[in-house]
């Protein structure tokens, strides 16, 4: 059975309720979502940075399509049936969730083993940018 793949790139909430749905299969004893949402505070070498929100930009086309390949390759090194990758783009506030990726399978260990596979190249390999919005103000571009 080939695995179902869904990619997203969103300019609003992730709806995690609609992610839950996509990855629902009766035959799959596993299902995982990891949500990565805007954090308040940033500890850097100095100090604590307080978040007033993130921004995210990308380009659409590359975006979705690595994305989509980062899924294939994920399907092809483990038993997965159904994977989605939501992120989303544009302002996110402290609490809300940026990115968003659900996994199901017959087993857990392929979710488990799939699960910071995934985040981690996408954090490598997916042109998303993310900008921090601190509370004095200032912006600054982050290397993801």
């Amino acid at each position: 059975m080939a695995a179902e793949l869904t990619v997203r790139l969103v300019d609003h909430a992730i709806e995690l309720q609609a992610l839950w749905q996509r990855i629902a299969d009766p035959d799959c004893g596993a299902q995982l979502v990891f949500v990565g949402a805007t954090r308040q505070r940033t500890a850097t070498e100095r100090d604590v940075l307080v978040t007033r929100q993130l921004a995210y930009q990308a380009y659409r086309p590359m975006a979705e399509k690595e994305l989509r390949v980062l899924l294939e390759e994920a399907a092809e090194r483990w038993p997965l049936r159904h994977l989605v990758a939501v992120h989303r783009l544009g302002e996110v506030p402290v609490g809300q969730a940026s990115v968003a990726i659900g996994l199901s399978s017959p087993h857990r260990g392929a979710c488990m083993e799939a699960m910071p596979w995934i985040m981690d190249e996408l954090k490598r390999r997916v042109p998303v940018w993310k900008q921090e919005h601190y509370d004095d103000g200032s912006t600054q571009w982050i290397h993801r």
